[in-house]
């Protein structure tokens, strides 16, 4: 053990002082044969809080055997100091019911505690002695040094919280069909004029021609597909809507003429099972329910046909009013919609915002750059929607900009207070309060990534460095680095810093520290130098006093 005359316990050895010395003066003035150790060394915040236990051994024949002695670890800091409870001890005549120290000597433990107020970062543990002999006080003539305070490493970590928007469902590019279809008798390939007459076709045709004159539409292609109706032999009704195929591309081309349509590809399906179960289905036509069982229960056609023509009354209805509608082919144009693009969405907001529907505001204010204006039209978007996206999207705006207060207030204007996103923003807000049970509970209920992360500042706020580092470890969240270096292990927190900021810097400088490497913490010191804020913290940080 090393001797430390600043130790309190030293003060209390010395107080224990020589039994040969005839009086507590020379006790106090053969304090340095007195080993002192303080674990930790240097002090260090945890959780809030400061905990050391100090040890001091006492030779033989110190302490006088009708003395008694008083120590009072009393924490130094900027702006005050912090007293803590006082240790007594007594010698082996005294009566009272302290600790006892013999002739023979003695080891002497003792925890030391203090809640952490701002300032002790830069501190001292000292100890307040006096010794009571005789009726006499004798006062230890200065405070003795134990311990220099109190690392505050753990409190880098960022307490802002991890969080997302919602997905605003905004579209850059929307997928749109323009589609007509001809119909075809029973058991027959030939297209009628009738049909290429027909309203259905005429609409399609006037849709392509608007398609030429339209700047923010393109015709990506169209497809024809030519189907049968699943009555009659499965060949013959193959062999049927192969036909039509044929039948239906070139009355497409009959009435496309000149009509830009992409590129054209046909395709036979055969007996149109799909289309048969979605008009049974949103029909009411009678055992449509035992219908959808036969469908359901046999994929064989020939099965299906054979179970529903059994149900005689029931196909008669079919043959009247869904098997007519299966005789048809599709003509489906596919089309590509380009939407507003960044810069018109922020013209649009300024100009003309009435026109822009829900995901198009919410695409404007994420895509805003000043938060301020941000937030406003999310605002808009609440005002004009009311929707819970539209109010979650604003309170997480309120949380990028610092304002836990108007963030709380947009969450708890949410119609449906429930779901991982809502739990996980709750927890943030209470977090950044400082409310860390109630953040806990909060984050016990989110399963996503983000709530996962927030566990992991929790657990560095309540001293629970492993669980942290086992949490952050590999997710590149900026409390990696800080969780690996709060564990020592050193070389992978070095791993783990991706930037080149101060702050980066700063644990940089904590790491080349702790390993002694004069040159990289100079590196480090150089870039940490350029924050005003993190300067100031370097020249309080007990972390680089071997540097100082």
């Amino acid at each position: 053990m090393k001797k430390l005359i600043s130790n309190v316990l030293l003060i209390a050895a010395v107080s224990f002082g020589l039994v040969s010395c005839n009086n507590a003066q020379k006790m106090i003035d053969a304090a340095d044969q007195i080993d002192i150790q303080c674990n930790p060394e240097v002090l260090e915040v945890i959780a809030g809080q400061i905990d050391a236990t100090v040890s001091v051994t006492f030779p033989p024949e110190y302490f006088l055997p009708k003395a008694t002695l008083e120590v009072t670890p009393v924490l130094l800091y900027v702006g005050g100091e912090a007293v803590g409870k006082p240790f007594v001890y007594q010698g082996e005549k005294v009566t009272d019911n302290y600790k006892t120290v013999t002739k023979k000597g003695a080891t002497i433990t003792e925890k030391v505690h203090f809640e952490y107020v701002p300032g002790m970062e830069k501190s001292e543990l000292v100890g307040r002695a006096k010794v009571f002999y005789k009726g006499a006080e004798y006062v230890y003539p200065a405070d003795i040094k134990i311990a220099d305070g109190a690392n505050t490493t753990y409190m880098l970590v960022e307490t802002d919280g991890s969080y997302h928007y919602m997905a605003d469902g905004y579209q850059e590019v929307i997928p749109e069909t323009a589609e007509a279809q001809i119909m075809y008798l029973i058991n027959s390939a030939d297209v009628r004029n009738s049909e290429l007459k027909s309203k259905d076709v005429k609409d399609f045709q006037e849709a392509l021609k608007a398609l030429a004159n339209d700047d923010r539409r393109e015709v990506k292609g169209t497809e024809i597909v030519a189907y049968a109706s699943p009555d009659g032999p499965d060949a013959l009704n193959n062999r049927l809507s192969a036909n039509r195929e044929k039948t239906a591309s070139k009355a497409f081309n009959n009435v496309t003429r000149k009509l830009n349509t992409g590129e054209v590809t046909t395709k036979s399906i055969g007996e149109d099972w799909e289309g048969f179960q979605e008009l049974v289905n949103n029909s009411n036509i009678e055992d449509k329910e035992l219908i959808l069982r036969v469908l359901s229960m046999y994929s064989d056609p020939n099965v299906r046909e054979r179970e529903i023509k059994n149900m005689s009354a029931v196909y008669q209805s079919l043959k009247t009013n869904i098997l007519p509608q299966l005789r048809r082919a599709r003509f489906i144009t596919s089309v590509e919609y380009t939407n507003y693009t960044a810069e018109e969405l922020a013209d649009l907001v300024e100009n003309n915002i009435d026109v822009l529907d829900e995901p198009a505001l919410l695409r404007a204010a994420a895509n805003a750059k000043d938060i301020d204006a941000k937030i406003a039209i999310y605002k808009q978007a609440v005002k004009k929607y009311g929707t819970d996206k539209a109010k979650y999207n604003l309170g997480v705006a309120y949380l990028d900009k610092g304002d836990n207060r108007a963030a709380k207030d947009a969450f708890d204007s949410m119609d449906k207070k429930e779901g991982s996103c809502f739990n996980n923003v709750m927890g943030v807000v209470a977090m950044r309060e400082g409310k860390l049970a109630e953040a806990a509970n909060w984050f016990s209920k989110v399963t996503c990534k983000h709530g996962k992360l927030n566990q992991a500042v929790l657990d560095i706020l309540n001293g629970k460095y492993n669980d942290a580092a086992s949490k952050l470890a590999g997710t590149g969240n900026c409390n990696e680095t800080l969780a690996y270096i709060l564990t020592n292990q050193l070389d992978k927190a070095s791993e783990s810093i991706k930037g080149n900021c101060p702050k980066c810097n700063y644990k940089k400088a904590i790491i080349a520290a702790r390993k002694g490497d004069v040159n990289g913490y100079n590196a480090a010191m150089e870039i940490v130098n350029k924050s005003e804020k993190l300067a100031d913290r370097a020249a309080k940080d007990v972390e680089f006093l071997k540097f100082r």
